[in-house]
């Protein structure tokens, strides 16, 4: 992780029994946690309420996937990119800079009088989430002293972990009570409040070096993180593929009402929340077998859809696993590069971040395809396949991971 260099204004310099002092550094961390819980879930907006922006903006529901897809390809190219153009530039420049961007993606969104503009504000959003997964996570270890660095690092997360299962759901109830357009309001309200602690708490954060474009092509040259990489692209394509229709699956195939659907969504979040917790401590034991477990559930949770039949029973089953399975995802996944590439952990995850974003944008576009062509659970068989094949790598060339993480 980045260090500030010696003589920096970095909270290492400060006396660590100041209470005032320990406060403002938690919360400028906190700051980061919520900001990143803000970015995560703007991200995932649309999947909660994909249906409602569609029929308002005159598309179709494959067409309004793109708000999923088109995020995805800048952020692939975004962190990668602008971890190398930023150089030393301090950090708490570029995370202000995009917490503003990220109040005016949510802004453009929620006064969007056409698709058109919706898809401006959404790539606005691809730029913020490709540079705030690079930037945060270190930013955060710089704040704090050594020894609380990983706590710092585990709180930034737990915003990402939170957005990926809580955001959808708490978007779908705004939008369910106040119209679409709230969700988009609230999520910017949240990003102001964000800017306003940063702005006030955020010390300067000068970078320890800059990173060259070298430095981001060392996961590429070794095994474990290529096998990892080739099963991000797979396992997360086939889960968005899915993923971004879950409210037209729950609709059309189990025939819930608006409240049903809220409903299971919020219990989605609540299951997905404890897989994550569930799957810090499974990595510890075998990161490998995490992240088996979490395709097996996930491609069993898809081909259940399509074979369970209609009723809130049936979609709690395939909710339950689908939840769980992906609270595991990104804890396993994460887990895998970080063993893979322990001497280069900034690049793995600005690859790791690129591998998910390019698997989430085609994932959307492949799936929304699906959708307009086959239909719902034709999408869910398809997606079911690809989870399946990600499993394969995983068995097959996963195997090679103890080998590789002793040598």
């Amino acid at each position: 992780m980045m260090n500030a260099p010696s003589g920096a204004p970095c909270i290492d310099a400060l006396p660590p029994d100041s209470a005032k002092t320990s406060r403002s550094t938690w919360l400028a961390v906190g700051s980061l946690s919520v900001g990143s819980f803000a970015m995560v879930s703007t991200e995932f907006m649309p999947i909660g309420l994909l249906t409602d922006i569609a029929s308002t903006l005159n598309v179709s529901n494959g067409t309004a996937g793109l708000m999923i897809t088109m995020p995805g390809i800048l952020a692939a190219f975004a962190g990668p990119g602008l971890i190398v153009a930023s150089g030393r530039l301090d950090r708490r420049t570029l995370l202000i800079g995009l917490t503003v961007a990220l109040i005016a993606s949510n802004l453009l969104a929620a006064f969007a009088p056409n698709f058109a503009t919706m898809l401006i504000a959404r790539l606005i959003l691809g730029l913020c989430v490709g540079g705030f997964w690079t930037f945060a996570p270190p930013a955060a270890t710089q704040l704090v002293p050594p020894a609380q660095q990983a706590r710092a690092m585990s709180l930034v997360l737990a915003g990402v972990s939170a957005a990926t299962v809580l955001g959808v759901p708490a978007g779908a109830f705004l939008g369910t009570t106040f119209g679409w357009r709230a969700s988009f309001a609230a999520t910017g309200a949240l990003a102001g409040a964000v800017l306003l602690v940063q702005l006030w708490l955020l010390p300067p954060l000068p970078s320890a070096r800059a990173i060259g474009a070298r430095d981001l092509l060392i996961p590429l040259t070794r095994r474990m993180a290529q096998v990892g990489l080739l099963a991000v692209l797979f396992f997360i394509a086939g889960h968005f593929a899915a993923y971004t229709y879950l409210k037209p699956l729950l609709q059309q195939v189990f025939g819930l009402d608006p409240n049903g659907v809220t409903t299971l969504l919020l219990v989605y979040g609540a299951v997905g929340f404890f897989g994550t917790f569930l799957g810090g401590s499974m990595v510890a034991r075998s990161v490998r077998g995490t992240t088996l477990l979490a395709a097996l559930l996930l491609a069993t949770a898809l081909i259940l859809s399509t074979l369970l039949g209609t009723g809130l029973v049936a979609g709690a089953v395939v909710v339950v696993i689908w939840g769980v399975a992906f609270g595991l995802i990104p804890v396993a996944l994460t887990g895998w590069m970080l063993e893979a590439v322990p001497d280069a952990p900034e690049a793995g995850q600005a690859l790791l971040v690129s591998g998910f974003q390019v698997a989430i944008a085609s994932g959307a576009l492949l799936g929304g395809r699906v959708v307009d062509g086959w239909g719902i659970s034709s999408t869910m068989v398809m997606s079911g396949g690809l989870v399946l094949v990600a499993a394969l790598i995983v068995v097959t060339l996963g195997r090679a991971r103890s080998a590789a993480v002793a040598a």
